[in-house]
């Protein structure tokens, strides 16, 4: 069986972090709102992310306000690719299954 990242499997963090594996980094905002969370729950997720190691988050003013931006690190894009890997894994573990009855 393959191992999953229990950071990552979340459903929110899964989808930060497909968001984060294809920039450079991403606001709060759009954040939240491709999470469909509620800003005190998107911060648990980055705050989680962030104690893992595997997001750092940028705070500064942009258009006269505090805004908050977050970014894969090096190991972040690592275990995201091997979480992805053994999601992978078990996708086709589970169709082999299923082909096989």
């Amino acid at each position: 069986m393959p191992d999953l990242d229990p950071v990552l499997h979340a459903p929110a963090r899964l989808q930060i972090a497909a968001i984060l594996s294809r920039v450079d980094d991403a606001e709060f905002a759009l954040l939240r709102q491709a999470t469909g969370t509620s800003d005190s729950v998107l911060s648990k997720h980055l705050s989680a992310l962030g104690e893992a190691g595997y997001v750092k988050l940028r705070k500064a003013k942009a258009e006269g306000r505090q805004r908050t931006w977050a970014a894969f690190t090096q190991k972040g894009r690592r275990a995201f690719a091997a979480h992805m890997a053994a999601l992978r894994e078990l996708v086709e573990s589970a169709e082999q299954a299923v082909a096989a009855q």
